[in-house]
């Protein structure tokens, strides 16, 4: 099972991202999540400490390692460097594991744009590619709404590819966007997970937005949530509504890959 949660900033994406996590753990399922948000907050939701996830170096800031596997100099551009650098062993040597969840942190592209094509950002999506493509775990992808580890040949092997919404025009306004940007890269079923519903309003707002069909779940707003955050207390361990209304569209997952398989 391979999972792609994007979306707006602070729609709650890593909430839901963390607790299916938790959820797939608690089966006695393999769990690998790659934290590959710039506002990286993956690990705390799922339950690391704060010193736990700030002892985790992101991938994109190994310059050594950068270095010897694409062979390069560190920090140097326009020069030649291997496209396709040896990366399987990397989930198994720099992730954290804790609740039966491995965490793997991507970090991000500072210099040369996100989108460059460079020795870090090579390395980021050759490690996405192996998640996705070369591991047997559950692996879930928290991600920033451009997707820009994800490329052709990666995407087709991603089960479901998941925009976190909330009641709001901005927020909807996300999920065209993901929409246009997946299917460049051969994407075409997006599924969207409507939060933060405080009423029979918002969840209308959702449903006159987006396609029926596209539509996985709504989770309801939560205060309890906030207060966990508060106190440093993972998403899943808050308990409450979203728990409940996540075990929905977990139910929904699994017996959609079921009809497929």
């Amino acid at each position: 099972m391979k999972i792609a949660v994007t979306g707006k900033g602070g729609v709650g994406k890593t909430t839901l991202a963390a607790v299916l996590a938790r959820l797939y753990a608690d089966e006695g399922r393999p769990v690998l999540c790659a934290d590959a948000d710039p506002d990286a907050n993956l690990g705390t939701a799922l339950g690391f400490s704060a010193a736990e996830v700030d002892s985790l170096t992101p991938i994109s800031q190994m310059s050594d390692l950068i270095a010897e596997r694409t062979g390069t100099q560190k920090g140097g551009y326009g020069s030649f460097f291997k496209i396709n650098p040896k990366v399987d062993d990397i989930p198994d040597r720099f992730a954290i594991e804790k609740n039966g969840v491995k965490l793997l942190v991507m970090g991000t592209i500072d210099s040369g744009g996100s989108g460059c094509v460079c020795p870090e950002n090579v390395m980021l999506k050759r490690v996405v590619s192996n998640l996705v493509l070369g591991r047997d775990e559950v692996v879930i992808l928290d991600m920033e709404a451009g997707l820009e580890h994800l490329g052709r040949g990666t995407a087709d092997f991603v089960d479901f590819f998941i925009v976190v919404v909330e009641p709001g025009a901005r927020s909807v306004q996300t999920y065209y966007q993901v929409t246009k940007l997946a299917a460049d890269i051969g994407v075409k079923n997006i599924s969207v997970v409507g939060n933060k519903i405080r009423s029979e309003r918002d969840e209308a707002f959702i449903r006159e937005n987006i396609p029926e069909s596209a539509i996985l779940g709504l989770v309801r707003w939560n205060d309890e949530l906030r207060e966990a955050d508060m106190n440093g207390v993972s998403s899943y361990d808050a308990g409450g509504s979203v728990i409940d209304d996540i075990k929905v569209i977990k139910a929904k997952i699994d017996k959609s890959q079921k009809i497929i398989q």
